[in-house]
């Protein structure tokens, strides 16, 4: 059954069953079966949404969506995070221009997985390619992605021969700095993932710089480093970040030079000698004196961490000291001039965390304060008329009918225009969309 016919009803009651719970009633024949047709469906639905999404990407306008792209608007609707939300839009965007894999895709033949592979062959071929081998080579890469029996290693192996029989003039894939791409992505266990592929000169100055900063360093007994190599490739990355931030070369974002900016209730700091000394006399540390009172500490791109390492981190610090009322809304910092202080933002971004509009949370450092009534309408520069916005949601608040409101405890709701919500019910700003640990 492809994507174009009815999918109503497709899961039988005994597989919708079989879902919650009752798989031991099966016999072994019947629960292979059952495996299998839930995937078969799993596939047609995934093969909907991204036609969906893509109609989506391609119809909505930004003030529809409230928010820069799709995948944004996905992400903050869905469970999904925002990388996968922005390789379902690629697909459905890129598969309008692409019918052949749109068709296989769509009668579930292909998995996105492996479409996403074919697609970026056809749309980036070997410059040495001639445009009457296209349709052969896609064929080909088709071909090899068809039927469960398809992997990964298949298609790739036929884009690598693929490759080498249109080789040119223009530079071999280990010298092509268009291919070069980086990724940092927040893991669900607050960690970060880094993956990147790099031409090879840039891969030679970064092992250059990792040199000499990820060597075995043997204890001063003589004791050999017992660190693994990635673990002390680990260890010189983070050195070599560190440097560059103490550099002072980095130039500014939101008006500061780049540093880590840490949250932190200062009581916890406080108490930093006694919980010491608990924990060198082997006594375990309570939990409330683990996390600060509204649950963590808080990094403006990494999120909470714990007060041990946030107590690390201000060992060497700058400190700004802003008071916040039961609700975590900063006491009036309010000037009679336009220009929002340094000291403003940092209590803006203690109270907002980031671009305060809906399912957006931006980081900080990409943010601007806004006036929810305008300086030139009168309104003032204190903290119950600031918001902190990403550019382009600031941007949405000057040129649509979204509108601002300070709630009474004294954090920002958002109206929304009538084309979002009819009755333009409040929404509540990004780090208030969950209950506030207590």
């Amino acid at each position: 059954m492809g994507i174009g016919e009815d999918i109503q009803g497709a899961l039988s009651d005994e597989i919708l069953a079989t879902a919650v719970g009752d798989a031991w009633r099966l016999a072994e024949a019947e629960l292979l079966d059952s495996v299998v047709r839930v995937s078969e469906e799993i596939q047609r639905l995934e093969a909907l949404r991204v036609k969906l999404v893509g109609a989506v990407d391609h119809r909505c306008h930004v003030d529809v969506l409230g928010f820069p792209n799709a995948k944004m608007w996905l992400a903050s609707k869905t469970l999904l995070e925002v990388g996968a939300a922005g390789r379902i839009v690629m697909l459905g965007r890129g598969l309008r221009y692409q019918p052949e894999i749109a068709d296989q895709f769509f009668g579930t033949n292909i998995s996105a997985e492996h479409t996403a592979l074919i697609m970026k062959f056809c749309e980036r071929p070997p410059k040495g390619m001639p445009d009457e081998a296209m349709d052969d080579c896609r064929n080909a890469l088709l071909y090899a992605a068809t039927g469960p029996t398809a992997n990964t290693d298949a298609v790739r192996a036929v884009i690598a021969r693929l490759e080498r029989v249109f080789e040119s003039d223009d530079p071999p894939p280990s010298e092509d700095t268009e291919r070069n791409e980086f990724h940092a992505s927040k893991t669900l266990n607050g960690r970060i993932a880094v993956k990147g592929d790099l031409d090879a000169v840039t891969g030679e100055m970064l092992l250059s710089a990792l040199s000499g900063l990820s060597k075995p360093r043997p204890a001063q007994d003589g004791t050999k480093d017992e660190r693994t190599p990635g673990q002390r490739r680990a260890d010189g990355f983070t050195e070599l970040l560190r440097r560059y931030l103490d550099s002072g070369i980095a130039g500014e974002e939101g008006g500061e030079r780049p540093h880590v900016s840490l949250h932190v209730n200062i009581k916890d700091l406080a108490d930093h000698t006694d919980c010491s000394a608990r924990e060198q006399n082997g006594a375990p540390v309570p939990e409330g004196q683990l996390f600060a009172v509204d649950g963590v500490a808080w990094t403006e791109w990494m999120g909470p961490l714990s007060i041990k390492a946030a107590r690390l981190l201000s060992c060497d610090s700058i400190y700004t000291p802003i008071v916040l009322d039961e609700n975590g809304s900063p006491l009036d910092l309010g000037i009679s001039t336009r220009t929002i202080t340094k000291r403003q933002r940092k209590a803006l971004v203690a109270r907002d965390r980031g671009c305060a509009f809906p399912g957006c949370g931006a980081p900080p450092s990409w943010c601007e304060g806004h006036h929810i009534i305008h300086w030139s309408d009168g309104g003032p520069s204190d903290m119950g008329n600031l918001v902190l916005l990403c550019q382009f949601h600031h941007r949405l608040m000057h040129h649509s009918d979204w509108e601002i409101e300070m709630g009474a405890d004294r954090h920002p709701t958002f109206i929304p225009p009538r084309q979002v919500d009819w009755d333009r019910k409040p929404i509540p700003a990004h780090n208030r969309a969950r209950p506030r640990a207590s």
